[in-house]
């Protein structure tokens, strides 16, 4: 580990550093026997399972595909380690195959460096964070559809308090927001999301469904490269601000960022209600589904 870390808060993590290694080069396509010379001597190629024991046993690079699904959590706390642009392509470049609505692959990606543009995104970040926090505070989901709005609007007048305290203190990631080693603004193209829900009267999220898989797709990719993080929405809250600082148009929309890097430590546990909390049989009220 460097003797510099970047403390952001959040989950703690940590793994091997970037694969900094360059990628052979050479023609698309050709037979197997031809890919498969061209690699010789590097990596296996991301989306080739590595062939081991067992059956129906795959991975992915070096992390086995179901630890990979079990760890890969939120993490906002990186070491002070510069991410090469040729990893962030490689992530990205394995990201694009996440399914998605009629293969329209309505995803678009800011990648963010500017240091300038980099403090506007956390100064977008922080008042909705405050809020946030004084709203969980207050023992509310915050900002849910289903919720006591009067008391919402209660609490998030202690956003400020929080915020003064927050200005005191060392900070953790929303504070060094603009000091991610990678920022990723997500966007989505809603001329090419089929929403089928568009027209409803209640709360909608049918659109998510294909472009939220390629945020996943990106932070498991993220796992063959040493590297974690995690998807943050607080920015959407100020949307407008955020599409005027990177030239979005209006047809497109901000779902999140990703902040990315390597971990001061990689989640091994992390603690989810189990299936028959979640899952039941025929019925939203139906017996819990079971093991056997």
């Amino acid at each position: 580990m460097p003797a510099t870390v970047v403390h952001l808060g959040g989950s703690d993590s940590g793994s091997r550093r970037p694969d900094v290694g360059r990628r052979p080069q050479g023609r698309k396509g050709g037979s197997a026997e031809d890919q498969s010379s061209r690699w010789a001597g590097f990596r296996r190629p991301y989306g080739v399972p590595t062939p081991r024991s067992g059956i129906g046993t795959a991975t992915v690079s070096d992390v086995e595909l179901i630890e990979a699904l079990r760890t890969t959590g939120a993490v906002r706390e990186f070491e002070d380690t510069a991410v090469p642009d040729a990893t962030v392509y490689r992530l990205l470049d394995t990201a694009r195959f996440a399914p998605n609505g009629g293969n329209r692959q309505a995803w678009r990606v800011v990648v963010v460096r500017d240091p300038a543009l980099r403090k506007a995104m956390r100064e977008a970040y922080l008042p909705s964070w405050y809020q946030y926090l004084a709203q969980a505070a207050a023992g509310l989901t915050p900002w849910a559809v289903v919720t006591d709005r009067a008391r919402e609007r209660e609490a998030i007048l202690g956003a400020s308090v929080i915020a003064e305290s927050a200005a005191q203190a060392e900070g953790g990631f929303a504070e060094h927001f603009d000091q991610v080693p990678v920022m990723l603004v997500l966007l989505a193209d809603l001329s090419k999301l089929s929403t089928v829900d568009r027209d409803c009267d209640h709360y909608t999220m049918v659109g998510g469904a294909s472009i939220y898989p390629f945020a996943w797709s990106i932070l498991l990719a993220a796992r063959t490269e040493g590297l974690a993080g995690v998807l943050t929405t607080m920015v959407v809250r100020d949307e407008a601000i955020v599409k005027e600082l990177l030239g979005v148009p209006d047809h497109v929309s901000v779902v999140g960022v990703l902040a990315l890097g390597v971990p001061v430590r990689q989640p091994t546990r992390l603690r989810r209600g189990s299936v028959d909390s979640f899952a039941t049989v025929d019925r939203f009220d139906g017996q819990p589904l079971g093991d056997s």
